[in-house]
């Protein structure tokens, strides 16, 4: 059973939910210690005290505010924890939404959120229909580890789900980032939906799904303690310099991404390659024609 990391109550106006609070997700990374190369010996942080240049311990150490260079306010956890919020012992639901009207970038980590004891069972479950029948997600405030936070409820399964949300002032404008005006013909984008099409895929199982980059250390750490040389990485390919040709680039990473797959070409439904203007300097072949689902755009 995972930890739980917060209890209290879902509040869904007159109804109360008692729920506790676990970690939705795991983290199967892996870690490193910092080492002193000479001898393999661990390095460790110690809390050392500016004035009485000593290390403290760990029921010496509080929080503060610094008002001024001078001046610091010391802050007590137990003053945080009785603040004045409605939402400092519950997660409470302040609207219901489409779950497609929420900005993806302002959703953070996800958390389970469990009923709390045998009386929280109905009310739970009672939430849950709720908000499948309905097709949307409840918008709440809540309070945790000194601050107060938006949060996102929806079902995953036969569980409610908690994302932690950002506040619309965390989000940064995009618009100095964006590209200069560039214009885009109906081959090019017919040719990028084709490749969509071939790529797309009915879930996240597929075998290029998965942490390729921590397989890599565990052969890594494998290989050096086994004394043998670990796998090297290929050689990145040479850039020509030249201007990419937009139309060939697609066209070839259709072609790669079928022969990925196996795909034979009979069994999927796909955008086919555009002919217009791109495809004219290719000399012309005697094949026999193949029915298009769909049919390319005339540029005008």
């Amino acid at each position: 059973m995972p930890r739980t990391i917060w209890s209290g109550a879902i509040s869904f106006g007159l109804v109360t939910v008692p729920i506790h609070v676990v970690s939705a997700t795991e983290d199967h990374s892996i870690h490193f210690h910092r080492v002193h190369l000479e001898d393999m010996a661990r390095v460790r942080t110690r809390k050392v005290c500016e004035l009485e240049d000593r290390e403290v311990s760990p029921d010496e150490i509080g929080k503060g505010y610094q008002l001024t260079k001078d001046q610091i306010v010391p802050i007590s956890d137990e003053e945080l924890r009785d603040l004045p919020l409605p939402t400092a012992k519950a997660i409470e639901i302040v609207a219901f939404m489409p779950q497609a009207s929420i900005d993806p970038l302002r959703v953070a980590d996800g958390y389970y959120l469990a009923p709390d004891g045998q009386v929280a069972g109905k009310p739970y479950k009672l939430l849950r229909q709720a908000l499948e029948r309905s097709s949307r997600v409840a918008v709440a405030r809540y309070a945790w580890s000194g601050r107060e936070r938006l949060g996102l409820l929806r079902v995953r399964g036969e569980a409610i789900v908690l994302h932690a949300m950002r506040w619309p002032d965390e989000i940064r404008d995009p618009s100095e980032l964006l590209p200069p005006p560039v214009e885009l013909s109906d081959e090019e984008l017919d040719g990028a939906l084709a490749l969509m099409d071939t790529m797309s895929r009915d879930d996240l199982d597929a075998p290029e799904f998965r942490d390729t980059y921590t397989e890599a250390v565990a052969e890594l750490i494998e290989a050096k303690r086994e004394h043998r040389e670990p796998p090297t990485a290929p050689e990145p390919a040479e850039e020509s310099g030249q201007l990419v040709d937009l139309m060939a680039a697609l066209q070839e990473s259709v072609s790669k991404a079928k022969a990925s797959r196996g795909d034979d070409g009979g069994h999927a439904d796909v955008h086919e390659m555009p002919t217009g203007r791109a495809a004219k300097k290719a000399p012309a072949r005697k094949t026999t024609p193949k029915k298009a689902t769909r049919k390319p755009r005339k540029s005008a």
